[in-house]
């Protein structure tokens, strides 16, 4: 009895999965050899999704989540071609993860005017909580590890939270999307607070960590 199964016998999900990575290398091969740097397609990408921002705030949700779904690409795109080009730095990892910032808060600044020109007030707070609940998920990650080695404990990151604007701009489904953002980011932020006291109260704390508080 053979113990893999035969190419006819295997799932879909296998075969999705092997043409997707076998698509997804060309592409990265095809973009690593056009010249452009990783940087360059940090700034390219910070551009797309600062253009679905300016759709989601003129209400062409269907657009932006297209916008987006390139925009999330080519967020995953520079990354695969710094690895592929040898030109990995802290510089360019240290900008990507700053731009990221500034585009997150550009798509959540598009839903809120969207929100406050067509006069839905209560929305237009949802988004803005759903922005501040998702920039604090990556502060708190980000002040946890200079006290801790590591701090990724929960579930609403950056990707998860880009494909529920995508799917809320997709289906017009917005406010779902917005609550879900909103609640599961609180939740995490807490899960990495009460994460961090316990590592630092067990000992498990940076040699140079400071307990030195934020204003």
């Amino acid at each position: 009895m053979e113990n893999e199964l035969t190419p006819r016998k295997r799932p879909i999900t296998y075969w999705i999965g092997e043409y997707g990575g076998w698509l997804l290398e060309r592409v990265i091969g095809g973009l690593a050899a056009t010249g452009i740097t990783p940087n360059m397609f940090t700034f390219i990408g910070f551009g797309v999704n600062f253009w679905a921002a300016v759709a989601f705030a003129m209400g062409r949700f269907h657009q932006a989540a297209a916008v987006l779904f390139l925009a999330g690409f080519l967020d995953m795109a520079d990354g695969q071609v710094a690895r592929r080009l040898g030109r990995v730095t802290a510089f360019g990892a240290f900008l990507d993860s700053t731009l990221d910032r500034y585009s997150d808060l550009a798509l959540y600044m598009g839903l809120v005017i969207y929100y406050t020109l067509i006069g839905r007030t209560f929305y237009m707070v949802l988004a803005a909580v759903a922005m501040a609940s998702s920039f604090m998920v990556s502060y708190a990650r980000a002040r946890a590890e200079s006290l801790i080695p590591l701090c990724k404990v929960g579930f609403m990151e950056r990707p998860e939270r880009l494909v529920l604007l995508i799917m809320g701009g997709a289906f017009r489904r917005m406010a779902p999307a917005l609550w879900v953002i909103s609640t599961i980011s609180t939740i995490t932020v807490i899960h990495r607070v009460l994460f961090t006291w316990q590592e630092v109260r067990a000992g498990r704390s940076l040699p140079e960590a400071s307990a030195s508080q934020v204003s």
